[in-house]
């Protein structure tokens, strides 16, 4: 695997997406993607929301869902992060559920080895209506019910980053349940509609109230669906400032977090301290 510099620092890659109901084209795109990422220096890489199949209509992620551990989707990450030697954070497959009408929306993490470490399924359901778009996951999902923190230990020095998935985003009580991390990861599918207004604010605010990294891979285009997805991945820092971002189409940024200045953001406004709730 790529080693940083730097132990204090970790370089991470967002990959952003503009996927089709295809999935083995979309698994190729995914892996271009990774490859390219991780050749750059990426030691851990992150997909967006539905980065395997943005279905024609939504029953479709039941028709390509997997048992966990078994699955040629789950086969081919796996064999990816072990090839790239890669932490491989994948956006969100669907997996099956006891309900055989619905899934989990689930991201899973699947370290160097190819091994899956992580796994954080999706707890707060998108619904939108307007006079022209309609979206209910509760239709086809299963909310997911516990909070998902995975730790990563680099020669010696711990990071913790917190999985969370696009609409969790607007729940500030699923971050703070998560504790004081060094970076939250954030798969998602924004709508154009929200995320022109909501995502950038969000993603920010997350960042500066948690006083971390926050590293969000989106899905940014026109999809054969008709559905249009907002994109701007991007690494907002421990002080909500945005480090970098991709505003349309596919392709990926690449960032470093750097406890430096995690500690140096803290130390100077310790409001992690002071909070009382």
């Amino acid at each position: 695997m790529n080693a940083p510099i730097d132990p204090q620092q970790f370089r991470l890659a967002a990959v952003q997406m503009v996927s089709t109901p295809d999935v083995k084209e979309n698994l190729q795109t995914a892996s271009r993607l990774i490859q390219q990422a991780a050749q750059a220096g990426a030691q851990l890489v992150l997909l967006p929301e539905y980065f395997c199949l943005m279905g024609l209509k939504d029953i479709d992620k039941i028709r390509v869902r997997e048992k966990l551990g078994v699955g040629f989707m789950q086969d081919q990450l796996a064999q990816l992060a072990k090839e790239q030697q890669i932490y491989l954070v994948a956006g969100t497959i669907p997996l099956e559920t006891n309900q055989a009408a619905k899934v989990n929306n689930t991201t899973l993490v699947f370290d160097p080895a190819g091994k899956m470490i992580a796994r954080y399924d999706k707890i707060h359901l998108f619904s939108f209506q307007t006079a022209d778009e309609h979206y209910d996951e509760a239709n086809t999902l299963v909310a997911g019910v516990s909070p998902a923190l995975l730790q990563i230990n680099l020669d010696g020095v711990l990071w913790k980053m917190g999985l969370s998935i696009c609409y969790d985003l607007r729940f500030p009580e699923l971050y703070r349940a998560l504790g004081e991390v060094d970076c939250h990861l954030v798969p998602a599918a924004f709508t154009y509609t929200t995320g022109k207004d909501h995502w950038e604010i969000l993603l920010r605010a997350r960042a500066i109230e948690n006083q971390c990294y926050v590293l969000a891979s989106a899905q940014g285009g026109t999809h054969l669906n008709r559905r249009r997805t907002w994109g701007n991945s991007m690494l907002v820092d421990p002080w909500g400032e945005i480090e970098q971002c991709l505003v349309a189409g596919e392709g990926f940024i690449l960032g470093t977090l750097s406890k430096d200045k995690l500690n140096a953001v803290r130390s100077k406004l310790p409001a992690l301290l002071h909070r009382k709730l």
